[in-house]
């Protein structure tokens, strides 16, 4: 009986106090799956610390392991595109983070659901540790606000600890938008699909790379990547602006013919010149921010660069091509492969 394959993407960044503590544990889940044959590939998205040096040694450690270094800081989802476009066609991935919050302990579920047939099994968190209650706040307001903005179905409180099968993996390398929102590309492929709740643990050392700015336009950047609703309300904007000028013009249209034509204050006057421009003001941002993503995705650069790609040793995933300027697999990088 043929085995089943199962490629492991971690992407990190800054994570050097985690990952000695995460591999022991993912190691630890994986050996005991039964007629699995398994993979790693830890992802490095430029970072700044020994992240680099501990996932070398890592793979010095384990010949399951291979580690990617990407030639600078291309933002996570770009590093996990990068995973997933070295994960072989024949093979199923899970998407797991290097901090440790989403439990490896939870593969085995999502394998056996896997195996039942769901080509999407993700993780839904109920409850979430060592995070504020500002951030717990925010992230349940804006998965039910996308979830309402967006016709594409983003499952609430799910982040990227999913298993996909070998067929949504594929169908995800085919789609190569600048801009990604991983979270809605994962609900836009479609296919059968399946929520394990868990519980999200605190981080197990170091600290998170999100800051409330982070945050912030990370979660504009899946808004305007699933949906128009900002423009379509710029509209109803300019329509209720236009519709409340009119009326307040035939007011004073009626009070200059019945009272006579007395000179206007200058508060009135600035305060509907300001509510004016300020309207106009949100509107043309909004056009702005849809605009720019045509920009860069005409732009046409790639996702990402490969500074390193060291395979596992007995891979089941496929790599770039030697350092001779030749493109990746998708015309997306130039890899500058080092092997071991």
């Amino acid at each position: 009986m043929a085995r089943d394959c199962l490629t492991v993407v971690v992407a990190a960044r800054n994570e050097a106090e985690a990952l000695p503590a995460l591999h022991p544990r993912l190691r630890a889940v994986l050996v005991q799956l039964e007629a699995l044959d398994w993979r790693v590939i830890y992802v490095d998205d430029g970072s700044l610390d020994a992240t680099w040096e501990v996932m070398q040694r890592l793979a010095e450690e384990d010949r399951r392991v291979g580690v990617l270094r990407l030639s600078r800081n291309f933002g996570k989802e770009a590093a996990l595109t990068a995973g997933l476009d070295l994960v072989a066609p024949h093979s199923a991935v899970l998407i797991l983070d290097a901090d440790g919050q989403d439990p490896p302990e939870l593969i085995p579920q999502f394998v056996a659901a896997w195996r039942e047939g769901y080509d999407n099994v993700f993780g839904t968190r109920v409850e979430r540790d060592g995070e504020t209650w500002l951030k717990r706040f925010s992230a349940h307001g804006f998965y039910r606000v996308i979830g309402r903005l967006s016709k594409t179905p983003i499952p609430a409180d799910t982040g990227d600890f999913r298993l996909l099968s070998p067929r949504v993996q594929q169908a995800l390398k085919q789609l190569r938008e600048r801009h990604r929102f991983m979270k809605g590309l994962f609900g836009w492929v479609g296919y059968g699909q399946r929520a394990i709740p868990y519980h999200r643990e605190a981080r197990i050392a170091g600290r998170s790379n999100f800051s409330a700015w982070k945050l912030w336009n990370f979660a504009l950047e899946g808004i305007t990547s699933f949906s128009t609703a900002p423009l379509r309300a710029a509209t109803y904007l300019g329509l209720l602006v236009a519709a409340l000028a009119f009326i307040y013009a035939v007011m004073i249209v009626v009070r200059a013919l019945w009272h006579g034509d007395p000179v206007a204050g200058w508060p009135s006057m600035m305060t509907v010149v300001l509510f004016l421009g300020g309207t106009q003001l949100i509107a043309l941002g909004m056009i702005g921010e849809y605009l720019g993503r045509l920009y860069d995705e005409a732009k046409q650069r790639p996702l990402y660069l490969i500074d390193q790609w060291n395979p596992a040793s007995e891979g089941v995933s496929s790599g770039p091509t030697e350092a001779t300027g030749a493109s990746h697999a998708h015309g997306e990088a130039v890899a500058g492969r080092q092997d071991r």
